[in-house]
């Protein structure tokens, strides 16, 4: 069967079962991608830039020779890559896309329709894409939101929810960064500000379906200001994001200390230096110094009760949500199966109680 041209819905609802090949040069793939696509490039950063090149100045005929010279050697070698990519499944089905579905992906399309493929390109390639994930930021989502003062467990309460059956997006996963200045500890860099907007997109698409289709009317995601590390959230979801109810988790100072402490304490203290420094300005003069010495004196606990001041102070500060939008539960420690618990039977009585 001929290589077929496809919509976006269509193309990324096959996408949760067959492969996707992302035929962009490698540093195309690397700023950004479809989450999940395979990069299988059909030139190099510098054969893409040489045939763009060509195609400006010279002609299009003569970019496409160009390009047949870089593409023809490679030909066995991509056939044998999808190939083994393939190999654990039982179809011969992929998803193919360039930038803007032009001559990069029908040229992939035509070798593995060859081969015997069966092929199914994105209209409009990775831009289209890109439109469609800039569109899921304005619809509406059933969004409650989980707060609570740094050191709380909320993150891994998310987890447990969702392990109970419910609907979550955990966004600091998403970001690649837990949101406090140590937050990237022990992670890897984070993607760039477009990666996290395409990932983003995709869990509210999957969460809004899911939601519909176990007739949950509710997505918990953890309460976050806009900016998570180096990476900013949309304007237009925070905006909506922000106006969803919140559910603040009142857990006394000195559990969440001691979480804190479980949490970043094996951390290295070079590098809880570092992240004090990020926010020296922030934390004053005096309490930056203190929280320096304390580390440099090996206590770790008296730099962290620094910072926790800090942030529940920062906290209090950024919050926008209405008073009447906000529910506070006090919770005595930090179990997070246990406040998971007692989270859904505050979720139940709210049910019950607005039936």
């Amino acid at each position: 069967m001929p290589a077929q041209i496809i919509s976006i819905d269509s193309f990324l609802e096959k996408a949760q079962q067959y492969p996707v090949l992302d035929v962009r040069s490698p540093s195309e793939y690397r700023h950004a991608h479809i989450p999940g696509a395979v990069s299988l490039p059909i030139f190099t950063d510098e054969e893409r830039k040489m045939v763009g090149t060509t195609y400006k100045q010279v002609s299009r005929e003569e970019a496409i020779k160009i390009g047949l010279d870089y593409f023809g050697p490679n030909m066995r070698k991509m056939v044998e890559q999808v190939e083994n990519l393939l190999k654990p499944t039982t179809h011969k089905i992929v998803l193919v896309h360039c930038w803007r579905g032009g001559m990069r992906s029908a040229g992939v399309a035509w070798l593995l329709d060859l081969y015997g493929f069966q092929v199914f390109i994105l209209e409009g390639g990775y831009k289209v894409f890109r439109n469609w994930v800039l569109k899921q930021f304005v619809l509406p989502y059933p969004i409650q939101i989980l707060g609570g003062y740094t050191g709380s467990g909320k993150t891994e309460i998310l987890h447990e929810l969702q392990e109970a059956g419910e609907i979550m997006i955990d966004l600091e996963h998403l970001a690649g960064h837990k949101g406090s200045t140590f937050g990237n500890l022990g992670l890897p860099a984070q993607p760039s500000g477009e990666m996290f907007e395409n990932k983003l997109a995709l869990a509210l698409q999957h969460a809004k379906t899911e939601s519909e289709t176990k007739g949950n009317s509710t997505i918990w995601i953890e309460d976050e200001s806009q900016r998570i590390g180096q990476i900013n959230m949309p304007n237009s979801f925070f905006e909506n994001f922000k106006q969803g109810p919140l559910l603040f988790l009142d857990i006394p100072s000195e559990e969440r200390l001691n979480y804190i402490l479980k949490m970043y304490g094996h951390f290295e203290v070079e590098d809880l230096m570092h992240g004090v420094f990020r926010i020296r300005k922030r934390l004053g003069g005096l309490d930056a110094k203190n929280a320096i010495q304390c580390l440099l004196e090996q206590d770790k606990k008296g730099c962290f009760r620094i910072l926790l001041s800090y942030y529940d102070k920062y906290y209090k500060k950024g919050s926008v949500q209405l008073e009447s939008s906000i529910t506070f539960l006090s919770l005595p420690n930090i179990n997070q199966h246990q406040n998971a618990n007692t989270i859904l039977e505050w979720k139940t009585t709210q049910r019950q109680h607005y039936a």
